[in-house]
């Protein structure tokens, strides 16, 4: 038997069985009668499946045809995981009618891969996703080596699974938990996998070759769809099943704005019972969708997404960072620092904030599904330094104290003469301005801003800010050190709020105008929240914590040259009361039983949602007049990551100059003129 190929990264080896090296996308090995087909993109970093894939694909399945073999492995070569879904690039210049040619061709590749006449196993490490899953169902065995994730993502992308995901997975698994996991693109990890049956095996990696052995040879035993997926066969509980479904979607994705599960579910509910009809149907949907203004949306956030990406490229050359500040944001830095590689010491004045830093380090690393080692790696990493000895050896130190220029001005002089040389300082300021702190720094030419928001464990965007001094190479080190973070930073100036803030507070202080006004909190939320929004600034407002909302407004109120609103009375009772929001309990919303849900709660104001959303769209257009962000791209893309501002819409300028551009700016005119300055529009709507 010839020997395996290994791929190696560190301790990381992939069994590839008898593949050789070659070009690509699919390597042929075969050995004792089994045949391995190895994929790898050589032009990326991780496989994604685009036309190549599937007809080099079909090509292999040629000869496969003629000469059945004792059993197919199909795997990848890429360390990085299986395969991400496909490549919507594809798409992006194809007509509903050309996309569902393509698609049916796939469709045929895949359904001669499953009707192959011999055992066919697909061996999955890291992530299977969208087409990469499809590729994966349509072979008879899945094996997983652990860490292996599956998932169908293509509703964030105002899709649906297109590549027989719509039929193949409910015949494989309880058809709820099918449904469940395309209708929300939520991920199965290698436990929840095997627990649904995905997954047949789940193995080390030099355990690969004896499980296919195992497999091929008939050694291993499966069990069958239950009676709970047979009943689905019927019309009737399909139905009901779907009536539930859609009520449940409907909360979190309205029909109006997502259409996609909506089209999942009378997919399922038509054709559950017939997966020759369902893949038709599933066609023409998903040919049908990507022709919808939610999918192009969608997918502009994804390549949006890219675009911040692509600014995290290169050595970051930070081995170990130190935080100052064990509170709920240091300490979140520095967990998620440490989860991703990063040697971290965490110092504090009090011992207390440290140990609560390391409990919560523990719930961290659950809630991103880490394994028993990995949380132990993580944990070695993260070390609790009340001393601040690590600061001597730090490459970045990240100062994540409370919002007082007096207290960050004295820790930075007790740093001068700590650091080591060449060491950058950052901030996690999220309202005071780096001019203001610059004079302080030890070195102010490796000192900017990094502002992470909370929580830091799912928030994906970081600002990293640059004042007038700041070195370029200082900053590019910084946006490589959020891309190792697997975070998505934003290159911004040293401005009021920078950006986020600066378009966010205007939007959370109108909803207390509005309150004070006499409109129900819970009619601002829900009117929030119909135009598109995860959650109402009243509710966002309490989530951010109203002390931190109360420091933001007045900073932008001191600095701005454009008015603010006023800064509601009550807003200020509550922070002297000491209800802050989520993090005390109580702020304007009881939040002892969880996330508020608000329903209206009387009539709409007319001029409610302008009122709330055009400031911020205004805000917008002054950052990017005011080159706060290099281009519209950035500001959209650091809205939508950073606030969750509407995705389906593509962004607030790219809602803007869908709205168009002329009407928008005439709305504001006419709330200046109702309702003061603070609406008027910005100069830079004539060259958007």
């Amino acid at each position: 038997m010839t020997g395996p190929v290994l791929q190696h990264l560190g301790t990381t080896k992939l069994e590839l069985g008898p593949v050789g090296p070659g070009d690509g996308p699919w390597r042929r090995g075969e050995a004792d009668g089994i045949v391995w087909l190895v994929l790898e993109r050589a032009d990326a970093a991780v496989n994604t499946v685009d036309r190549s894939v599937m007809t080099g694909l079909a090509a292999e399945l040629d000869t496969l045809e003629r000469t059945p073999p004792r059993g197919v492995v199909i795997r990848s070569a890429k360390l990085a995981g299986f395969a991400a879904g496909a490549d919507i690039t594809d798409f992006e210049a194809m007509s509903a009618e050309g996309a569902a040619d393509l698609l049916r061709q796939g469709h045929d590749v895949l359904d001669r891969l499953a009707s192959l006449k011999c055992p066919t196993l697909c061996v999955v490490h890291g992530a299977a996703l969208g087409a990469g899953f499809e590729i994966a169902l349509a072979c008879d065995w899945r094996i997983a080596v652990d860490g292996a994730s599956f998932g169908f993502p293509e509703v964030q992308l105002g899709l649906h699974p297109g590549l027989g995901g719509t039929f193949r997975l409910p015949a494989l698994i309880d058809p709820t938990e099918a449904m469940t996991l395309m209708l929300t693109g939520k991920t199965a990890h290698t436990a929840k996998a095997k627990a649904l049956g995905i997954v047949d095996v789940v193995t080390e990696e030099r355990h690969i070759r004896a499980a296919v052995d195992a497999i091929v040879a008939g050694d291993v035993e499966r069990g069958q769809p239950g009676l709970k997926a047979r009943a689905f066969g019927l019309d009737a509980a399909r139905s009901l099943a779907a009536r539930q479904m859609r009520s449940e979607t409907e909360k979190k994705a309205p029909k109006q704005h997502y259409p996609a599960p909506h089209a999942l579910i009378d997919l399922w509910e038509k054709h559950g019972d017939d997966p020759k009809a369902l893949q038709k149907a599933e066609i023409d949907s998903f040919a049908a969708l990507l022709d919808t203004d939610t999918s192009r949306n969608l997918r502009r956030v994804f390549f949006l997404r890219q675009g911040l990406k692509d600014g995290a490229r290169g050595d970051d050359a930070i081995a170990h960072v130190h935080v100052i500040g064990g509170g709920a944001m240091g300490a979140e830095i520095a967990a998620w620092a440490a989860i991703k590689g990063k040697s971290v010491t965490l110092g504090d004045v009090q011992l207390d904030p440290l140990g609560r830093a390391i409990k919560q380090a523990r719930e961290t690393c659950k809630g991103q599904h880490l394994s028993a080692i990995e949380t132990r790696d993580a944990l070695d990493r993260l070390m609790p330094d009340p001393k601040g000895y690590g600061i001597a050896r730090a490459d970045l130190v990240i100062e994540a104290v409370p919002e007082s220029a007096e207290l960050k001005a004295k820790i930075y002089a007790d740093l001068a003469g700590r650091m080591k040389a060449g060491a950058i300082l950052a901030s996690n300021t999220s309202s005071l301005r780096l001019s203001d702190l610059q004079a302080s720094a030890p070195d102010a030419t490796r000192f900017a801003g990094l502002h992470f928001f909370n929580p830091v464990s799912k928030m994906q965007l970081v600002e990293v800010v640059r004042h007038d001094g700041t070195d370029p190479a200082v900053v590019q080190r910084l946006a490589a050190f959020c891309g190792a973070l697997d975070r998505l930073p934003v290159q911004v100036t040293d401005y009021p709020g920078f950006l986020v803030n600066r378009a966010l507070t205007p939007y959370l202080m109108e909803s207390m105008v509005l309150m004070d006004e006499g409109v129900a909190k819970e009619t601002i939320d829900a009117a929030a929240m119909e135009f598109g929004m995860p959650m109402g600034p009243v509710a966002l407002s309490d989530q951010v914590g109203l002390d931190i909302c109360l420091h933001v407004a007045e900073s932008l109120k001191e600095t701005l040259d454009k008015p603010m609103p006023e800064i509601s009375r009550r807003l200020r009772d509550k922070v002297e009361a000491g209800n802050l929001g989520k993090k005390t309990g109580q702020g304007f919303y009881d939040w002892s039983k969880g996330t508020p849900r608000p329903q209206a709660a009387g009539e709409t104001p007319e001029d409610l949602i302008n009122r709330l959303i055009l400031p911020m769209l205004d805000a917008c257009v002054e950052c990017l007049r005011k080159g706060v962000a290099r281009d519209a791209d950035d500001v959209d893309g650091a809205m939508i990551f950073a606030t969750g501002f509407a995705p389906f819409r593509g962004g607030p300028l790219h809602y803007a100059r869908a709205r168009g551009v002329g009407d928008v700016a005439q709305r504001l005119t006419d709330l200046a003129d109702r309702y003061g300055a603070r609406f008027a529009p910005d100069p830079g709507w004539k060259d958007l």
